[in-house]
This record gives C-alpha cells, sequence and structure tokens, in this order.
C-alpha cells in the first residue's frame, strides 16, 4: 500500500502545475460580451468564417490558447493585442464561458 501511495504521489509530483482555481462562466460572459463578441459571435459561435467557434471548445484548451497569445508563443498580432491585458482569471472566466456554451458546428 505504501509503494502505491508513493507511486501515485510521483506521478502527480511529474504532472504539469495546473490551476485549482475555476473560471466564472458568468464573469466570462460579460467579458466576452464586451471583448470578443464583435468577432467570435456573442456566445462563441462566429458568424464569420474568418474566426473560429469558440463554443464548446475544451476550457483548457482555450486557456492555454489565450495564455499562449499573451506571452507570445501563438502569433497573431489582433489576438496578441487582445489576450495581453486579460488577467490570470479572466483567461478562467472566458474559457470557463465559451466551454459552458452549445457550439453550432455548421459546414461554413
Amino acid at each position: 500500500m505504501r509503494v502505491l501511495k508513493s507511486a501515485t504521489m510521483l506521478v502527480l509530483a511529474c504532472l504539469p502545475a495546473v490551476s485549482l482555481a475555476a473560471g466564472d462562466p458568468a464573469a466570462g460572459q460579460q467579458k466576452a460580451t464586451q471583448v470578443c463578441a464583435a468577432c467570435h459571435g456573442p456566445d462563441g459561435n462566429s458568424p464569420s468564417n474568418q474566426f473560429p467557434i469558440l463554443a464548446g471548445q475544451y476550457e483548457d484548451y482555450l486557456v492555454y490558447a489565450l495564455q499562449s497569445y499573451r506571452n507570445g508563443q501563438r502569433k497573431n498580432p489582433v489576438m496578441t493585442g487582445m489576450a495581453q491585458p486579460l488577467t490570470d482569471q479572466e483567461v478562467k472566466d472566458l474559457a470557463a464561458f465559451f466551454a459552458s456554451q452549445k457550439g453550432l458546428r455548421i459546414a461554413r
């Protein structure tokens, strides 16, 4: 039993650090209305082929994507400018909101 517990602790220690603080979808909706809706639609279902659908995406993917724009790992001048002023909590809130929306997967 002690070996199993030690092995479990070792595996958990090797996993990347994950923030346990969750995003607030209501706060994310408010921020999305102010910042994201013009391109991605009010619920993350973009009205244009030019912008990706965010609704229904995995929350952790959306956090990763926004953080990647903020730190320069992803290169897009518009998204970098939109993501850089966001706080860590705002990123989590936006991700929680868009992940909670039903994505309209339509052929365009």
